[in-house]
């Protein structure tokens, strides 16, 4: 592969200059160039303009790739071929939007390489840390043509088979029909799991920007006022924040779900128009996103009252909350704090109305792709809690229609497992003292 095309990751900042003037040189040649028809729709350009955009730092990203790279010295890996929204964003920084489209990520012994479609342009090559290669939409597999190039002879390629569906593994079997597979996808959720002080940094941030979403609602929240508003004044506000506190991060993906009444019976019900009303049980969910980092504010919340129904199962809730915020700490098996947990609740004939796990890690994901699964707060998890991770305790039970105090309870802070403990990084408050809203 010609080194116009691939950029040493070690050298990406230090060679600033040099890669300014490799650039210069790529549109000079595109402005200049004599077309013919076979020019006019090629399979695979070169779209980079403009300066890199980066939010973490080059020794960062470094540390990401070298123990990426050790495993793949380890294991015999030549060539690593990421597809995942997660992985991609994790070691290159960019966070593609598919809209239909397959994306990748190629990371050997010494070059990372983004794959993307010509509809973005130069915003991939501008966010990626590495070099980046387009492919466009003029020839069916374009994209795989994009990995043949990039992959070359590599005999051993590592893919995500949690993520790789099956037409797409036959594709790529098809494009290297001399490489042999083997899969990547657990190796790289182990790595992600230990978060570094950067990514810490950030998901603290984060943490905090969702504390002001959730004062927001607070704020905002009366009689009569539909989920959506609800829900649009805290997305406002949260955006605003993060535009503030990061003015080069890309603003997409922060959103909020407030639900009220029935609708709060699934975690994840989407928002609706219905006016919330007093005495109604509500659910806040602030979910601030930078940079493919997540975080989350979950609590419940009414309006003006709650019915002894409501306070006795939210009581209840609270209890398993803060008592899972004690068990969490180095050492502890996810599957150990589930089950302590779950005789909570058994003692108050609650089991059979939890929702689901107690708690999951962060990093990069969203409620669209991605997730650290071997780092959840359930029974058939038995990761080790350690130093470094960063993991929820949200406790959540569904009391059924028809029932006296029915709806759904949850309440959501996020810890960083330090070395002694935890840190509870999660600012708004809990439970009835604080968050029965009075208007």
């Amino acid at each position: 592969m010609k080194k116009s095309v691939m950029l040493s990751s070690l050298g990406l900042l230090k060679n600033l200059p040099s890669i300014l003037k490799t650039q210069a040189a790529r549109q000079l040649h595109k402005a200049s160039a004599v077309c013919s028809q076979g020019d006019l729709l090629p399979s695979l350009v070169d779209c980079a303009q403009g300066g890199k955009v980066a939010h973490f730092s080059s020794a960062e990203m470094e540390s990401r790739l070298s123990k990426l790279r050790a495993y793949m010295a380890k294991e015999n890996i030549d060539t690593c071929v990421f597809t995942s929204y997660h992985n991609i964003c994790y070691y290159s920084e960019f966070l593609y939007c598919s809209f239909g489209r397959p994306y990748g990520l190629v990371v050997n012994h010494d070059t990372q390489t983004s794959v993307s479609a010509k509809i973005d342009y130069g915003q991939p090559w501008r966010k990626t840390y590495g070099d980046n290669i387009v492919f466009t939409d003029w020839q069916r597999d374009n994209f795989y043509r994009a990995l043949q190039k990039l992959v070359g002879d590599s005999k051993s390629v590592g893919v995500e088979l949690d993520v790789m569906n099956v037409f797409a593994h036959k594709k790529l079997q098809e494009s290297l029909p001399s490489a042999t597979f083997s899969d990547v996808g657990v190796p790289t959720m182990q790595m992600r799991m230990i978060k570094s002080a950067e990514e810490i940094d950030l998901i603290k941030n984060s943490a905090n920007i969702g504390d002001i979403g959730g004062q927001t609602v607070a704020g905002v929240l009366e009689e009569n006022i539909p989920e959506h508003e609800v829900a649009l004044a805290s997305t406002r506000a949260m955006v605003r924040e993060i535009a503030n506190r990061y003015p080069n991060a890309d603003i997409m993906d922060t959103w909020t779900w407030f639900q009220s009444g029935i609708n709060t019976d699934g975690a994840h019900n989407p928002v609706t128009t219905r006016k919330v009303q007093k005495g109604d049980i509500l659910s806040l969910n602030c979910f601030p996103m930078i940079n493919g980092y997540y975080t989350a504010l979950e609590r419940t919340m009414f309006l003006d009252h709650a019915s002894d129904a409501h306070l006795k199962y939210w009581n209840v809730n609270v209890e398993v909350h803060e008592a899972g915020a004690k068990l969490i700490k180095p050492g502890m098996k996810c599957s150990d704090i589930a089950k302590e947990l779950n005789t909570i609740y058994e003692r108050h004939c609650l089991l059979q109305h939890r929702s689901f796990g107690y708690g999951h890690s962060f990093g990069v994901l969203c409620h669209y792709y991605g997730r650290e699964a071997g780092l959840e707060l359930r029974e058939d998890i038995d990761t080790v809690l350690e130093p470094n991770m960063v993991v929820s305790m949200e406790p959540m039970i569904t009391i059924p229609e028809g029932m006296p105090g029915n709806g759904g309870y949850r309440e959501h802070d996020i810890f960083v497992v330090k070395e002694d403990g935890a840190e509870n990084i999660t600012g708004f408050p809990y439970g009835p003292e604080h968050n029965i809203i009075k208007k």
